[in-house]
């Protein structure tokens, strides 16, 4: 991603486009539009998002052959960890706490899950302890 740019939140259709060029490497618009599911997006649909994409500087693109090929040049980690934050905020009061009680109780998320993450928790814990 560019320097300076605050980051956006993506709409479904940036969001599906961004997933296939995490997914897959550079593109090309008639590939993407291929890779939708039926019923498949107009190719004018999709080469509009991507280049609104290019222009909240998340993509770039080379010239192949008098075609556009375009690739992510935003980290997706970081979409993740906004993407998260923003949700936690906005519908579970910040706390990350009610976020995970409320996938318990929804049975999103089993027993043996939670115990996985407690485990990955306590070894980050144990990893910084040493580290001091």
């Amino acid at each position: 991603m560019k320097a300076g740019r605050k980051k956006q939140l993506l709409t479904e259709k940036e969001t599906a486009l961004m997933n296939m060029l995490w997914e897959r490497g550079p593109l090309f618009v008639r590939e993407m539009v291929d890779l939708y599911p039926d019923p498949k997006p107009h190719f004018n649909t999709v080469a509009t998002t991507i280049r609104i994409l290019e222009s909240k500087g998340y993509v770039d693109h080379e010239v192949l052959g008098g075609s556009h090929r375009f690739r992510a040049v935003a980290d997706r980690s970081e979409f993740r960890s906004k993407s998260l934050g923003d949700v936690i905020r906005n519908f579970f009061g910040n706390s990350y706490k009610v976020a995970i009680s409320s996938l318990i109780e929804d049975e999103k998320i089993s027993v043996d899950e939670v115990k996985e993450i407690l485990d990955i928790i306590e070894k980050k814990n144990n990893n910084t302890q040493q580290d001091h």
